[in-house]
């Protein structure tokens, strides 16, 4: 359950403890200072909406204790006089659970939903070639499944490659100036394919697509850090990702008729679906030149708000910049448009306490990927028309969104990322399983259907390791690195993913659902090592910490060269 604050007599707030503990220091004895405004007291609450509701007082005190309220602790962690936001810090700030929760569901609005709408711009840009897969795509390019193999191939490798380059450039020029010129140039590229004409042609699309579109996600997730805190930003990528899933069934469901305009113009129906989503996603790139704020106190232009206000008033930037930094300090510890030097990416690269978040983002979906990029054809080999494949890709779709969301939920209600992460390999187990056990040539092919959309519902984790790697960051420098890293692996999940279904394997890929389950088991040993890590690591820091003194613990708040996540006083999640 989470927690409210209700009101207590004034005193010297003690630093933060729980499961956003950071130092621990002991703070019993503590003088009482009647100047600074008090504090609440946690009571449990309704946090989700099919919990029963517990009485609380919504105008009770919602500011949560921090390492802000302890004198000897404060100035080791006060904002940088040149942060975009500083004007807007003030430990002393106090808000109640209305106001907070009004400004969140404002945020929402305002940045949550658009982000969403651009996450499925890009979704339907770079998946509606499974759409036009069933228009018979291949045999007007003359191409065959390896030529399609090696663009994915292509697609991922350059996506990946353009990761890191595009967030040290979105860092250096601010988030809303490079992603709708990101989506801009993309849209233009995706666009463009009405005029495929062969292998070659087919291959540079996908290499373009690639490398503008890289780095849009990690882009993206930096730029929501600065407006939610860690468990809020967790839940809402999993909303963030559902977009996507949106997409992929809006993206199917534009093909029933795009795909039927096959002959106008003496053009074939993808040419047609690959022009009009380009122009679509265009349209929604050049919205976001105006809908995009730099940060939550830089709101105000002309399109989003007439004089200095903007979207948010001072009290809401106050409450907005404020709640974020009490939870975690360390988002102030660089501009919004401060370029990471190489010193500070070699850094970044070098921190290995990322490193198992990083193998996980490489391994998790592979055991499910080749499944679903071969979904379509799959269904047309089946027996199933041009329709009837497309459609019957929707179910899996929404499947996936439903399990996404309700693990997402539940890492947080439970407070365990690992297990709940795990969970996908768990469901995918039986499934794949049955594939490598059963003569599908011999059977129904509407059996296989089923057995597949229950395969591709799986309850992906990707969210929650995500905001999983931005959580064990504890920097702004390393979490801009970091969720670049963790996406360049997961793009070389899908290089591998895409070269496990082989020409010479079909129409059954024995072969490679042997692989599939192979990896799916390696899989759950990694989750596990991921755990043992992270917990021997928290027990060694815990070890050393408890050892020191209350002087030595500030001593070394004031004179530590450690940074981010190597801190003494930081505790990794998991």
């Amino acid at each position: 359950m989470a927690t409210v604050l209700t009101r207590q007599a004034p005193s010297r707030a003690p630093v933060e403890r729980g499961s956003d503990d950071k130092l621990g220091l002991d703070t019993s004895s503590t003088s009482i200072n009647s100047d600074i405004p008090p504090l609440g007291v946690p009571i449990e609450r309704k946090k989700y909406w099919w919990q029963r509701s517990k009485p609380h007082d919504p105008d009770a005190v919602a500011t949560l204790p921090s390492v802000f309220d302890d004198p000897e602790t404060s100035e080791k962690y006060t904002p940088r006089s040149d942060w975009e936001n500083s004007h807007r810090f003030d430990p002393l700030a106090r808000w109640t659970w209305r106001e907070e929760n009004n400004l969140i569901r404002k945020i929402d609005w305002r940045i949550m939903v658009w982000a969403c709408i651009m996450f499925m711009a890009l979704e339907l840009d770079r998946a509606n070639i499974s759409q036009a897969l069933t228009d018979n795509f291949l045999g007007d390019l003359h191409m065959t499944t390896n030529d399609y193999n090696l663009g994915n191939t292509v697609f991922k490798l350059s996506f990946l490659c353009a990761e890191l380059p595009s967030q040290l450039v979105s860092k250096w020029v601010g988030p809303d100036r490079w992603i709708p010129a990101q989506m801009t140039l993309w849209s233009l590229v995706a666009a463009g394919q009405f005029w495929l004409s062969g292998r070659a042609s087919f291959l540079a699309c996908r290499a373009l697509l690639g490398m503008i579109q890289g780095g849009f996600i990690p882009d993206i997730i930096l730029y929501l850090s600065y407006f939610y805190k860690h468990s809020e930003l967790s839940v809402r990528l999993g909303y963030f990702w559902t977009a996507m899933s949106i997409a992929d069934i809006l993206s199917a469901l534009l093909a029933q008729g795009l795909l039927r305009m096959r002959g106008v113009g003496g053009h074939s129906g993808w040419r047609w679906l690959f022009l009009i989503e380009g122009v679509l996603t265009l349209l929604i790139g050049i919205f976001s030149f105006l809908l995009m704020p730099p940060g939550p106190t830089q709101t105000a232009n002309w399109f989003r708000g007439k004089g200095k206000e903007g979207w948010f008033n001072e009290r809401e930037e106050t409450i907005m910049v404020n709640r974020v930094l009490r939870e975690d300090p360390s988002k102030s510890d660089m501009h919004n448009r401060e370029p990471i030097t190489f010193k500070l990416l070699w850094q970044s690269l070098c921190d290995y306490d990322l490193w198992p978040l990083y193998i996980l983002g490489l391994c998790f979906q592979i055991p499910f990927t080749p499944v679903g990029q071969y979904l379509t054809l799959s269904l047309r080999g089946l027996g199933f028309n041009v329709f009837q494949a497309n459609l019957l890709a929707i179910p899996n779709t929404v499947g996936h969104m439903i399990t996404m969301l309700a693990v997402t939920y539940a890492a947080e209600h439970f407070k365990n990322l690992t297990a709940l992460s795990v969970t996908s390999q768990l469901w995918g187990l039986p499934f794949l399983i049955w594939f490598n056990v059963v003569n599908t040539a011999t059977e129904s092919r509407w059996v296989i259907f089923a057995v597949t959309t229950l395969l591709l519902s799986f309850p992906n984790p990707h969210p929650i390791q995500v905001g999983w790697n931005s959580r064990n960051s504890n920097s702004v420098r390393s979490r801009t690195v970091s969720a670049a890293t963790y996406n360049m692996f997961v793009q070389t999940s899908g290089i591998i993913s895409s070269n496990i279904y082989r020409d010479d394997d079909k129409p059954l890929y024995r072969r490679g659902n042997r692989v599939l389950l192979g990896i799916l088991c390696m899989n759950i040993c990694l989750y596990a090592g991921v755990k043992a890590y992270y917990v021997w690591k928290n027990k060694s820091r815990d070890k050393k910490w408890n050892a020191m003194s209350e002087n030595e613990r500030l001593n070394y708040l004031a004179t530590t060269e450690d940074e981010g996540n190597k801190r003494l006083d930081f505790r990794f999640e998991h």
